[in-house]
């Protein structure tokens, strides 16, 4: 009876603190806008005639197929998540690789110095990118003091400034799954693939890269989601044609005031994220099946 008590304490953690919120969010989704406080209407209402009358409407997720802003702040959303994913992927596969393979003290201090900017507020670490990519900034002076430009060039409010942030803010989410996977790869293996005349590059191709494509999975996910409605970062370091779907809802919220519009994108980005979710998980308990097996 304990462990069952126990086991039902994630479930209602769950229950309570994202299962009510989504509800919330998917009325607020169907109800109709209003100025009021709070900006939108109610779902249902009691009539002394008609008894309980339905007041829900889908003309907030009508809005996102009809107005082409929507599905461009997706798209856009999605590309630049992809591209930053594959950047950590590409950034800390070799990251990952070398922390599993340190000894002692220097594994330990490398996986320190991986986590330690998340000792450093979110907020001032992009805002100290914006002071190194501006034009008068030491990145621009490196270039020109290199001979590489002439003159300062245009970095700062661009779609590299935002890949740059982004990839910056989640790399250790990439490293750190990475390293939980590649920190139990057997030695032996490569050694056998050494002993085979498999050449290190080889043996990176065939051994270590496909067993740490659960930990690439994880990583993916762990970027790919946040990063799809991440705000800061472009509002930051992008420029005004940076459209995303984080400045997509900050903009319905807090200046239109169209609560409802704003949680019918939420709910939409949530059913995008979904998906992708769903394939991982699949992806991770076949993979545990195989290794079991």
């Amino acid at each position: 009876m304990p462990g069952r008590l126990f086991g039902l304490l994630p479930l209602a953690w769950l229950a309570v603190f994202l299962g009510l919120p989504l509800l919330l969010v998917l009325k607020i989704s169907v109800a109709e806008s209003a100025i009021a406080q709070p900006p939108y209407g109610s779902v249902l209402r009691w009539s002394a005639t008609d008894g309980v009358v339905v007041l829900a409407t889908l003309d907030s997720y009508r809005l996102l197929v009809l107005d082409p802003l929507y599905l461009a702040a997706y798209l856009s959303s999605v590309k630049t998540a992809l591209v930053a994913t594959v950047c950590c992927a590409v950034i800390g596969l070799p990251i990952a690789l070398a922390v599993a393979r340190a000894r002692g003290a220097a594994r330990v201090l490398l996986l320190a110095l991986v986590m330690l900017p998340f000792l450093t507020s979110f907020l001032i670490r992009t805002y100290a990118w914006k002071l190194l990519l501006q034009g008068s900034g030491p990145l621009n002076a490196a270039l020109v003091a290199l001979g590489i430009v002439e003159r300062p060039v245009a970095i700062l409010y661009t779609d590299f400034a935002v890949y740059v942030g982004i990839v910056y803010a989640y790399l250790p989410l990439m490293v750190l799954p990475l390293y939980a996977v590649l920190s139990r790869l057997d030695p032996a293996l490569l050694e056998a693939a050494a002993d085979l005349g498999c050449p290190p590059w080889r043996a990176f191709a065939t051994v270590t890269l496909p067993l740490s494509a659960p930990g690439l999975a994880a990583g993916a996910m762990l970027v790919g989601i946040p990063a799809i409605g991440e705000f800061v970062i472009p509002e930051m370091l992008g420029g005004p044609d940076s459209l995303m779907i984080g400045r997509v809802l900050w903009t319905e919220f807090f200046a239109n005031r169209d609560w409802p519009a704003a949680c019918a994108v939420a709910a939409a980005m949530l059913a995008l994220c979904a998906w992708p979710v769903s394939l991982v998980q699949r992806y991770a308990r076949r993979a545990g099946v195989g290794q079991s097996a």
